[in-house]
């Protein structure tokens, strides 16, 4: 029976745990319909292992097994352009894939968000046959990035030139530094069709960069004029990343993806409504944005994964407390849940600013391009800072297991190095940063002052909004500072301008993502009835608001925000919320509401989970099963 994103829990099973009203701020208040169908997937059998470790198998094995999991995964869809046509679909299924099989969530983003998607999306007026990507006769790919351009693909130099005589494009390599440097192109998987960005030469005149579709490889090899090789191993999961290249490949002239940057009408003559290659380019490959929620999804559910395994190990694993005392659990001393207690509050904060990211890139899409603008840019920061922060969650979770987390079978080691690929994937988040950098001080020194604005009322270190507002505070110095550096430098060397500028800049970058994340934790606190629920949310926020106002309480104390005795105040608030947070840990690991038949396939999850090495042959079982046997005669 075909499962659809809509469909109910099965009768039988209890309450839904998606309903918990921690639950709900994580996942949104309709936790139900938006996350259930992928909940429910990733703990059926095909996505399961219950023989062996979900992480066994060479890496071929490993690739094999994440496209036949796409193919289940695409046969339970009601209609595969679902979640390409739907972000927060596609949101969810990164969010719940990516902890599972981080290589299904990678080839699955590609499939249906950058591959289908941008096919949905620049379908104007002349409709394709999409029936062999919708039903997987067909697994697409994506290919932008070169040897040579990563994040300044706009300069890529793979070129498409228009033959009028055969009314269509020749595609072509021009040189090594112009082959393609992306995943899953190589021979797993089966037939493979690319959406290859190049430079659209008609006329003689370069017109941008432009996607044209692309036939790759069939059922055994590369097609003719395609090469593809695989390149050396890569840390994380076993995408199969490959140079692929060109030798004047032929598509027919309705290969390319039209709209208004631009088309090659029935009379050969290129014509576009956008002027300037730059904005064609970014309207062709504008599928990258929700990319980047995808990658912020990714994390997101990847740092719940580790924190809810190093939660529940420091519940199981027992330690000497001192002479003459019981073992305690290790997650009693604040070495040890201090970290998590702290990695808690981020992972709350990340998934509440994940949430505010698809509420307004939802609600700016059919809005005013300023709108628009604004929401992308929200996007990018969202995941620089969301997979940052995921990096540090999912570092303390592992090295909180010890030596168990080092194994692939805890499943935790997968995700260390998986974290890295969301980091660099759809613009390294460096370099997306920058940018949104750049437009802030822009803003800033546009306005009518590059001061900071007056301090904020007299407020209380208890108090989630005041903690906000500072905040707000640090990022206002951060983009002041960033403008009087450049303000001396000459117009004419936008380098030197921007190099004056970059290290506060980007630190209010970071300090407008964490007031963002503390922003919409206050939404959340106010939008909960009061009571314990609300109690246990209220002290996770300010626990996060307070560390990040520590960051700049130099700055704030400096410019008469905070007091000598509130900055004192500072860390004796932090070590007491931590006190009332780490008794709470195991209820808020378990409002992630990840599926139990999960977390059962990762041994140290389960107060028995030194039984995963036992050795039915040791001595300890037969010495004990030949003495039962002379008791027995």
């Amino acid at each position: 029976m075909t499962t659809t994103l809509d469909s109910p829990d099965a009768p039988g099973t209890g309450a839904d745990p998606l309903a918990r009203p921690l639950t709900s701020v994580l996942l949104g208040a309709d936790a139900h319909r938006e996350h259930g169908f992928w909940r429910r997937l990733i703990a059926t059998e095909p996505f399961r292992l219950p023989t062996g470790p979900r992480t066994g198998g060479t890496p071929e094995e490993r690739l094999a097994r994440a496209y036949a999991r796409l193919r289940t995964l695409n046969n339970a869809l009601d209609s595969a352009a679902r979640p390409a046509c739907d972000p927060r679909a596609l949101a969810a299924l990164h969010e719940w894939l990516a902890p599972v099989d981080p290589a299904l969530a990678t080839i699955a983003g590609i499939h249906y968000n950058l591959f289908l998607g941008s096919l949905i999306d620049h379908d104007t007026g002349c409709p394709r046959d999409l029936s062999d990507y919708l039903l997987l006769r067909r697994t697409g790919t994506f290919l932008c990035t070169e040897v040579d351009h990563g994040n300044d693909a706009a300069a890529i130099e793979t070129t498409a030139t228009y033959d009028p005589v055969r009314d269509g494009f020749v595609v072509h390599t021009p040189h090594c530094g112009a082959q393609k440097f992306m995943p899953n192109t190589g021979p797993a998987g089966g037939p493979k069709s690319g959406l290859v960005a190049a430079r659209l030469i008609a006329d003689g005149t370069d017109h941008g960069v432009f996607l044209l579709l692309v036939p790759l490889t069939d059922a055994a090899r590369p097609l003719p004029g395609v090469r593809v090789r695989r390149l050396p191993a890569r840390m994380g999961s076993p995408v199969d990343h490959c140079l692929t290249s060109f030798d004047q490949v032929f598509v027919r002239r309705d290969a390319l993806l039209t709209g208004p940057q631009g088309r090659i009408d029935d009379d050969g003559v290129f014509r576009s409504a956008t002027e300037g290659r730059r904005r064609r380019f970014l309207a062709s490959i504008a599928r990258v944005v929700t990319g980047r929620i995808c990658m912020s999804a990714s994390a997101v559910g990847s740092a719940r994964a580790t924190l809810a395994v190093a939660v529940r190990y420091g519940g199981h694993r027992y330690v000497s407390a001192g002479r003459r005392s019981p073992r305690v659990p290790v997650i009693a001393h604040r070495s040890h849940h201090g970290p998590l207690a702290e990695a808690m509050a981020t992972v709350f904060a990340m998934s509440l600013l994940h949430r505010r990211v698809l509420d307004r890139w939802e609600a700016a899409a059919a809005g005013l391009a300023a709108e628009r603008e604004a929401a992308e840019r929200l996007v990018d920061i969202a995941k620089g800072w969301i997979t940052w922060r995921a990096r540090e969650v999912i570092v303390e979770s592992r090295e909180r297991c010890g030596a168990q987390g080092l194994l692939e079978n805890n499943g935790l080691t997968a995700l260390v190095t998986g974290v890295e690929g969301a980091i660099t994937a759809e613009g390294d988040n460096l370099a997306v940063h920058a940018r949104a950098a750049a437009a802030m001080v822009f803003a800033a020194t546009a306005g009518p002052s590059h001061e900071p604005a007056a301090p904020p009322p007299a407020g209380d270190l208890t108090d989630l909004r005041f903690l906000a507002r500072l905040l707000e505070r640090v990022e206002e110095i951060h983009f002041a500072r960033a403008a009087a550096r450049m303000a001396p430098v000459a117009h004419g060397d936008p380098l030197e301008r921007w190099n004056a500028a970059s290290g506060p800049a980007l630190r209010g970058v970071e300090t407008h993502a964490a007031r963002q994340a503390a922003e919409a934790y206050a939404d959340a606190v106010d939008a909960l009835p009061a009571g314990p629920d609300r109690d246990r949310l209220d002290e996770l926020a300010r626990l996060f608001a307070l560390g990040q106002v520590a960051r700049g309480s130099g700055d704030l104390l400096a410019a008469g925000h905070l007091g000598a005795g509130q900055v004192e105040d500072l860390t004796e608030c932090v070590e007491r919320l931590i006190g009332a947070v780490a008794p709470r840990l195991p209820e808020l690991a378990d409002s992630f509401a990840f599926p139990g038949e999960v977390l059962a396939d990762w041994p140290i999850t389960g107060a028995r989970y030194a039984d995963a090495y036992d050795d039915p042959d040791a001595h300890w079982h037969t010495a004990a099963a030949r003495k039962e046997a002379g008791e027995s005669r």
